[in-house]
């Protein structure tokens, strides 16, 4: 959709929603028990555990569970952000569990280590690498959630509470999930195909997803079970590719046909030989919540979390023979070039992993002079391995040589103490939050060849080890202050210390230690709001963000694979100013806002390709600016009843201005921070039964080099604009049984982020709830 097109549209609409009684606003989120707004700030109470301070200076948005189970063809936990305001997760197929990375305002798809995904307070980001390197992936761990468990979902725009680290640069996203008061039981069978045309590939992939929970409340005792099976099939994600000039001309090689000519996105001529990384991945999901009320104000909550994948990644070779055999190595002739295919130029992956997570809060609730809570939490790789052969294929699919990296041990842990004074008590003019923490990180990668048959034999020779640990203690505190009838502040303030050891990088001949490092830091923070008039209330924050460097980014070097990873141990941290204004028009039963952002960054740690290699290298960038504006609506019973709209549309210029290591850099789009961005979806009740849903979402050009050297976005590698129109229809059955189908994608855009996401893709689902 053309960017004409685009404002033609909104143009159509936002005039209407502007207007007095048409809307509902944020009502939707806000009404419930543990979200009031005062004065643009929003108070969390409850003794439900989570991430979220009691006072929060910044815009947040959210979404129900009702809204999720009316509104979303939700597969996996991350969907649930799908129509936010300026948010894009990266998930290219059902269950997608290494590349599902989110993406903000002035923060792209690249950069996972700037946003803090927490579920009841337990931290699923994984700050253990940012992005994605050869064989380990740095995705939040969306798959301890599932769609069917979540409450609501609050996320916070930018680094302005003093309760987060800096990670927090791009936004925080908070799941509280359920726990029951009285007996109840959920079972869900859901079911979705893709038929997907690009290339050579003409095939239609399978996804099958069953859950089922039960929880209850008895006197002091609260509990909650849930599990989940997932068996998805991904289209493929990655291509064989040789540029027309790497070939030798003349006719030396075997003659073979089915390539396919194209560009690649620097408009070079390339030829596309075949797929890989086609995934079947089995993942099951265990939870267990138990919580216990020692008194009517203080509850202990206890999570463990379980989680286990076996992915398997295929590939197919477009070339054949004379005889129509495929091709997969050796020495080939294409149009007159001969091209020497490595061994592992479709390469076959085996992945299995298993991963805990323990999750411990004990929090007081009185709502007086004081509240305090005390958290701790665990999330450990207990087995996560990666096979992948040496030979090629065909015989590969048998057995051969071949290579094991293995991550065991490999996790992080987290310990907090939180308070919350009220020296005036409720209502009063002071509200003050506090606290300290520590959060430890651990990296272990090994890598081997393997003895005997690739897929099941032992580690034997070792190929590299990589590993390292960062830990981080902070101190914060912030101060939400009525100085003045009309007139409220946030003031906070946030001391980390951190620091790297024993980071080492070791091949089978040599070993690399490196020396400890540490860095300290304070980060102020503050908001002002003000009561325009009774329905318009102005708000300004601004804060200071430093994102140290990960353990990943520092010492795992990884190689071998599609791509492979450089590390850097004298890695600055990142340092970003953020500030945002706001304007929020209460519409009786709805909210418009518009917000005014910018954001400075210096020494920007960012991953990318060196140019003509699959080799990636992560680098401080002296500086990136983003400025931009963003536009939200959210409204019920629009000029009929029954008739829910909501929108958003995002505008930022966010640019390099200075990079002395790479100068062509200079003046040119962040990777993958697109220019514009908008979502619109509207859901129509026309009774109890019914509720039917149209959605789109756009973004426009964007770019995955830094110099934006990769002009032709749609091909493999680039980062192309998009325009998705997504629809859902849900039948209320009974009191207890429900039923949906939808259409993720229904115009069939076909689109890039590197990878290709998914084509036109059907669901429907069957669900009791007793």
């Amino acid at each position: 959709m053309n960017r004409p097109l685009l404002s033609l549209a909104l143009g159509a609409i936002l005039p209407w929603l502007a207007v007095p009684g048409f809307a509902q606003g944020a009502a939707t989120t806000d009404a419930a028990a543990e979200r009031t707004k005062s004065l643009g700030v929003v108070t969390v109470t409850g003794g439900q555990p989570t991430s979220l301070p009691t006072q929060i200076p910044t815009t947040i948005e959210g979404v129900t569970r009702e809204e999720i189970e009316t509104r979303i063809n939700a597969t996996d936990s991350e969907d649930a952000l799908k129509y936010l305001p300026s948010l894009l997760v990266r998930k290219r197929y059902i269950g997608d569990y290494n590349h599902a990375i989110l993406s903000t305002r002035a923060s792209g798809t690249g950069n996972s280590a700037r946003s803090a995904v927490y579920a009841d307070g337990i931290l699923l980001s994984n700050y253990l690498g940012n992005g994605i390197a050869n064989g380990t992936n740095f995705a939040p761990r969306w798959g301890l959630v599932t769609p069917e468990e979540i409450e609501r979902v609050d996320v916070m725009y930018g680094p302005f509470s003093a309760a987060y680290p800096g990670n927090s640069a791009g936004a925080v996203v908070d799941y509280v999930t359920r726990m029951p008061t009285q007996l109840e039981a959920h079972v869900k069978l859901g079911y979705a195909s893709q038929p997907n045309d690009l290339y050579s590939t003409r095939q239609t992939f399978n996804s099958w997803q069953a859950s089922a929970s039960l929880g209850s409340k008895s006197g002091d005792w609260s509990w909650w079970i849930d599990v989940n099976r997932t068996d998805s099939e991904g289209q493929p994600l990655t291509f064989t590719t040789a540029t027309l000039a790497s070939g030798t001309p003349g006719r030396t090689g075997m003659p073979v046909y089915g390539a396919l000519g194209g560009l690649n996105t620097t408009n070079t001529p390339w030829y596309i030989m075949g797929t890989g990384t086609q995934y079947r991945t089995v993942q099951d999901h265990a939870k267990l919540k138990l919580a216990y009320d020692f008194s009517p104000t203080v509850r202990a909550t206890y999570t463990l979390g379980w989680w286990q994948n076996t992915g398997s990644g295929q590939s197919a070779s477009y070339l054949t023979n004379a005889q129509g055999q495929p091709v997969y190595s050796g020495l080939v002739n294409i149009g007159g070039r001969s091209f020497n295919l490595a061994p592992t130029a479709f390469q076959l992956t085996e992945d299995d992993a298993t991963h805990y997570m323990h999750g411990l809060s004990v929090k007081s609730n009185t709502q007086g002079v004081f509240d305090w809570e005390l958290a701790a939490s665990l999330y450990d790789y207990s087995k996560d391995t990666q096979r992948s052969p040496t030979t090629a294929l065909p015989l590969a699919a048998y057995g051969g040589a071949g290579t094991l990296q293995d991550q065991r041990g490999t996790g992080w842990n987290t310990l907090a103490a939180k308070g919350t004074w009220r020296p005036q008590g409720v209502g009063g003019a002071h509200l003050v939050d506090f606290g300290v923490g520590r959060d430890a990180y651990k990296l272990g990668i090994v890598k081997t060849n393997v003895q005997g048959n690739w897929q099941d034999g032992p580690a034997f020779t070792p190929v590299s080890n990589v590993g390292g640990r960062t830990e981080t203690y902070s101190a914060w505190a912030q101060d939400a202050w009525s100085f003045a009838p009309k007139w409220k502040t946030v003031l906070g303030l946030r001391y980390e210390k951190w620091k790297a050891t024993d980071g080492f990088t070791a091949t089978a001949t040599s070993a690399q230690p490196y020396a400890s490092r540490s860095e300290s830091d304070l980060s102020p923070k503050a908001a002002l709001a003000y009561q325009l008039t009774r329905s318009t209330v102005i708000k300004a924050s601004v804060g200071r963000a430093v994102r140290y460097p990960t353990v990943g980014e520092l010492y795992g070097a990884t190689s071998g694979g599609a791509l492979s990873f450089i590390n850097d141990p004298t890695l600055k941290p990142e340092k970003s100013w953020t500030g945002e204004l706001s304007a929020e028009q209460d519409l009786g039963t709805g909210l418009l806002r518009a917000t005014l952002f910018h954001e400075t960054t210096k020494n920007a740690l960012y991953s990318q390709l060196i140019p003509n290699t699959t080799i990636s290298r992560v680098q401080n960038i002296d500086k990136v600016r983003t400025t931009g504006v963003e536009l939200a609506y959210t409204g019920q019973n629009v000029f009929i009843k029954g008739l829910d709209l909501g929108g958003s549309l995002t505008y930022a210029d966010s640019k390099t201005v200075a990079d002395a290591a790479f100068p062509a850099a200079v003046g040119k789009w962040q990777p993958r921070v697109p220019r514009w961005r908008s979502t619109v979806y509207a859901t129509y009740k026309p009774d109890a039964r019914w509720a039917l849903t149209a959605a789109a979402r756009y973004s426009g050009r964007q770019y995955s080099n830094l110099d934006n050297s990769d002009v032709n976005a749609f091909a493999y590698f680039g980062a192309s604009k998009y325009f998705t129109v997504d629809l859902r229809v849900r039948y209320q059955i009974d009191r207890q049984w429900s039923a949906a189908f939808g259409i993720d994608n229904a115009n069939n855009d076909q689109y890039w982020n590197f990878h290709p996401y998914p084509q036109r893709t059907y669901t429907a689902e069957l669900r009791f709830d007793l």
